[in-house]
């Protein structure tokens, strides 16, 4: 028999982070993460989630072996466990700034949606601001894969917005092995990120368009550093 209550949302955690209060909730059948009381993503559907992952690959050569690639974040997890399901991928690193998510994966229940995927070998934690290890590592990849906003154009923090102005981008592009691929997901087109791809020397931008039951598409931003 339906019950209307186990459509009421439930805040099954809630914690204090860097950069404010990030909490789980379920609502219905789905888990969902919000932070500073705003909504992030929730684990109905992950169709362009895995589109990020699938068009960076798709962009990449081939014949190109022992593939590496940084998602930014973590999330609920469908960008992971797409990666992890490719073994073309030989080495993964996930960036997350929040420890909580981090936990609700490993020992709670985000990990159906990552699918074990944490403790898959190839893939490794960066547990920290991915704006600023972009910048700082010293350590590249065949390709970038972020999703840490509803896009470029509507950050979830102030401090994110560098990561798609020149400087972010020019970082971005250090990060990548020469022919290495950039993927960005965002909520809705952004032409004018377009043109700050091709003004940052990225070459083959091109966006892709996901569809969604109500309002304006999902996209995924695809660009090419040169080889």
């Amino acid at each position: 028999m339906y019950d209307k209550d186990d459509e009421r949302p439930v805040t099954l955690d809630r914690r204090d982070g860097p950069y404010g209060e990030v909490a789980l909730r379920r609502s219905g059948g789905r888990y969902e993460i919000i932070a500073n009381g705003t909504f992030l993503m929730d684990t109905s559907d992950g169709r362009s989630e895995r589109l990020l992952v699938d068009a960076a690959l798709a962009a990449l050569p081939a014949d190109r072996t022992g593939l590496s690639v940084l998602i930014g974040g973590l999330g609920v997890g469908f960008s992971l466990a797409r990666a992890a399901g490719e073994p073309r991928w030989a080495r993964i690193a996930v960036a997350e700034r929040e420890r909580a998510v981090v936990d609700w994966h490993r020992a709670g229940p985000l990990g159906a949606f990552s699918e074990g995927a944490l403790e898959d070998p190839r893939v490794s934690v960066v547990e920290g601001d991915l704006v600023a290890y972009v910048r700082n590592a010293d350590v590249t990849y065949d390709a970038l894969c972020l999703d840490i906003d509803n896009g470029p154009d509507w950050t979830v923090t102030e401090g994110n917005g560098g990561l798609y102005g020149p400087a972010g981008l020019a970082a971005c592009r250090e990060r990548l092995e020469p022919g290495g691929v950039l993927a960005v997901w965002s909520a809705q087109p952004s032409p004018a990120f377009d043109d700050a791809l091709r003004s940052a020397q990225f070459t083959q931008v091109r966006t892709i368009e996901i569809p969604v039951n109500r309002g304006v598409p999902d996209v995924v931003h695809l660009a090419t550093k040169p080889a």
